[in-house]
């Protein structure tokens, strides 16, 4: 993967959102993405639900947990 161009993987996650939040998403991806790890929608999803308040952060934190337990990498 060469490029991040979240907004057009996922679309439908991104509406809602305005310029700034968009630009704060994508940058905090960007950050663990430049460290090796490979975004995937659920990972943006919870990080754009937390973000919205869908979710609370304890709520974000216990999902990012679970996938590591799960041997997966998230934000």
């Amino acid at each position: 993967m060469e490029t991040l161009d979240l907004e057009q993987w996922w679309p439908d996650l991104f509406e809602g959102l305005d310029a700034q939040e968009r630009y704060s998403i994508v940058q905090a991806c960007a950050s663990n993405w430049h460290e090796g790890w490979v975004p995937n929608r659920e990972d943006v999803s919870d990080l754009i639900d937390c973000h919205k308040g869908t979710i609370s952060f304890d709520e974000y934190k216990a999902r990012t947990m679970e996938k590591v337990a799960r041997g997966q990498a998230s934000v």
